[in-house]
């Protein structure tokens, strides 16, 4: 049976709105949204995003952002990359969350003015297309009227009646040149799409940021005595010099007697043994107390001031577990996670077994007071000037735990900085990523071999996860003596620090012992220190003939000079034709600075290649020679092309890192002298 037109068709209603334009793809959106990409104050942040229609209509698009819960909209408009890709940007004002949306709408003027200009080109003109183009830039000038542009709507009102009295080719190409104008047209309407995504804009240290890490036990210049803080605050000066902006402190509580570690992780220790940061708690207090033989929150407070004036910060270790002797332990006993026999657990990760530490059980009953307790912690070295934590194992706590306290530390003090101390899974350490802390440890300390550097570094640029992991890369920690660290000596150590240095914003060292050169481990294929700090005080020889200390300064000297280094998104490896040597540039956002770094993976042997540029990177043009700067050796070399020979010595140098400088066109010849002539005109 064939049904007729008045018979009801089945199926549910039509929908009420047909949208015509599909935004999708949206750049950056971290999970659909669940998790805020990470922005910087005052920096652009590119936003991107698939915007089309059906059949063969243009269409126009915006982005758009505010402040969480602020009435007042940002607008910009969004440029087209071909095969419908748009690209923008929104530019944080204040710290905190960023509502961003993304609007897609037709655009019927530009598909006026491409479709009349294939009908002139054609030689097929329409009558109508005077009469509705004109009409559209009225439009297009009351919208500017709107937006208050006074200037630009005359403009457009003329072009308007022009259009009216007659259409040519001409006449689009002079509309072709308004088309900047004509991109601050809103779009906003009930026919438009808009996608949202969020991101969350954290100050600038949080991007870009060179780390120093030091035991103050240790800082003392007195050989007869353990350091204090007052002897970090002598020794700022000295870390000034080396260029660093965050001066980064193990943990300065009472350190716990039971279970103490002796020298070497020894489980017995000696009645002078210090014992290690990380068993934080004894009689003298726990998080909120300070070690008697560090000083006072005097001294502290002082530290934090001299820091400041150095244009310095002083980060601390937030390390949520407590030794046996930690007042909590008294207090709180359900805080703590108990055996079969009734005693508490001490730390494991088998083989490794911690009898000095008591990790906290984040899934108590009491679990209310205990994650307040914590958020107490950080807010009271918040009130103390602190506002860069260091954050020792998040991975062993739960994610919902870090979620809560991040946010609500942010809630009132959003300039706070968290570094995610995580080498495990990365899923995990993406994980903590998303929940809101500002950067996070690397695998660097295990990438040797060129095409690891390249790959993961790759990665951690331009990777799905760049939106929102912030990589901060260590060659060494008090816990981390790399390998290639142990057997290269001074070459290893420079190279190390230039991979570090040179392909992330966000680097630090763990140091003096960086600076002079510890390279022996506990024991054969171990990655700890021998009569490694964190467990017995030592006195360094700050002016030591072997240290690197002047390197150290002229790599930080470069970052702080040159934006390029300031930025991850810039990074791209180069072609060489030697597996030993690495290169890359580096480029800030404007593209306008550039630096280039080559190292030598080789800590034996000289090894040399041609390193291949793509010169328009530089504004260079194919053929013309210009110059290379080595900061670290302070020579200068003319190059000329794309391919350029590059030879690095480890016993002198292992690594360049050269600043672009282009020469100076060479002078006109001068004008050829005029020869004499006779009578008869001849030469």
């Amino acid at each position: 049976m064939t049904a007729t037109s008045d018979q009801t068709a089945p199926g549910r209603p039509v929908p009420p709105d047909v949208p015509d334009v599909v935004v999708e793809n949206v750049a950056p959106n971290v999970d659909g949204g669940r998790f805020a990409a990470k922005a910087v104050v005052g920096r652009p942040l590119r936003v991107e995003a698939d915007v089309f229609a059906h059949g063969h209509d243009l269409v126009r698009a915006l982005v758009r952002s505010r402040r969480e819960r602020s009435r007042r909209w940002n607008e910009a408009p969004m440029r087209a990359l071909g095969n419908d890709r748009f690209a923008g940007a929104v530019v944080p004002e204040a710290l905190g969350c960023l509502e961003i949306e993304v609007v897609g709408a037709l655009d019927p003027l530009a598909t006026w003015a491409r479709d009349a200009r294939r009908r002139l080109e054609a030689s097929r003109p329409d009558p109508l297309d005077s009469e509705v183009g004109g009409a559209l830039l009225v439009e297009a000038a009351e919208e500017l009227v709107e937006r208050a542009e006074a200037e630009s709507v005359a403009l457009v009102r003329s072009m308007a009646e022009r259009v009216h009295r007659g259409l040519d080719l001409a006449l689009l190409d002079e509309l072709d040149a308004l088309a900047p104008l004509l991109a601050h047209r809103a779009i906003l309407s009930d026919e438009a799409t808009t996608v949202r995504t969020k991101a969350v804009a954290s100050r600038e240290r949080a991007a870009f940021s060179s780390w120093y890490e030091l035991f103050p036990r240790s800082a003392s210049d007195d050989p007869t005595r353990p350091g204090t803080l007052a002897d970090v605050a002598e020794r700022l000066g000295y870390i000034d010099e080396l260029g660093f902006d965050v001066v980064y402190l193990p943990p300065v509580h009472p350190i716990g007697r039971s279970g103490r570690k002796g020298r070497n992780n020894s489980t017995v220790a000696a009645p002078d043994d210090v014992g290690s940061p990380w068993a934080i708690g004894a009689e003298e207090g726990g998080h909120t107390a300070i070690a008697p033989e560090l000083g006072t929150f005097e001294d502290f407070d002082r530290l934090v001031e001299a820091a400041q004036a150095h244009g310095m910060e002083v980060a601390i270790d937030l390390a949520f577990q407590a030794s046996p002797d930690h007042p909590w332990v008294r207090k709180h006993e359900a805080w703590f996670r108990h055996r079969p026999d009734g005693t508490i657990a001490c730390a494991e990760n088998p083989p490794k077994r911690y009898e000095d530490i008591y990790p906290l059980d984040f899934h108590t009953e009491d679990r209310e007071a205990l994650w307040q307790e914590l958020l107490g912690v950080v807010l009271f070295w918040v009130g103390h000037g602190v506002r860069i934590f260091r954050v020792d194992n998040p991975h062993t706590k739960p994610f919902a735990f870090w979620e809560w306290l991040i946010a609500e530390v942010k809630r009132g003090h959003p300039d706070v900085v968290f570094l995610s101390e995580a080498f495990t899974r990365p899923r995990v350490m993406h994980r903590l990523a998303k929940l809101g802390f500002d950067q996070s440890y690397t695998y660097f300390a295990w990438r040797d071999a060129k095409w690891e550097i390249e790959q993961y570094f790759e990665e951690l640029a331009h990777g799905p996860g760049a939106a929102y992991f912030r990589s901060n890369v260590w060659p060494n920690t008090p816990d981390i003596l790399a390998k290639s660290l142990q057997r290269g000596g001074r070459p290893s150590f420079i190279a190390r620090l230039v991979l570090a240095g040179g392909l992330s914003a966000n680097y630090g060292i763990y140091g003096p012992v960086f600076e002079l050169l510890w390279d022996a481990p506990a024991a054969p294929g171990s990655e700890e220190y021998l009569n490694s700090e964190k467990y017995e005080v030592h006195h360094h020889d700050l002016e030591s003939p072997h240290s690197i200390r002047g390197v150290v300064a002229k790599l930080n000297a470069l970052r702080r000079a040159h934006p390029a280094l300031q930025y991850d998104e810039g990074l791209r490896f180069r072609p060489v034709d030697n597996d030993s040597l690495v290169a890359w540039t580096k480029s800030d956002p404007s593209g306008i600075d550039v630096v280039i770094g080559v190292v030598n993976l080789d800590w034996q042997w000289a090894q040399s290649g041609f390193v291949e540029l793509d010169l328009s990177d530089f504004g260079i043009l194919e053929g013309d020679a210009f110059e290379v700067h080595d900061v670290l050796t302070e020579e200068t070399f003319v190059w000329r092309g794309g391919r350029n020979f590059v030879k690095l010595d480890p016993r002198a140098m292992p690594a360049h890192l050269l600043e672009v400088r282009t020469l100076p066109p060479p002078p006109a010849p001068p004008p050829a002298a005029p020869r004499n002539r006779d009578v008869r005109g001849h030469a």
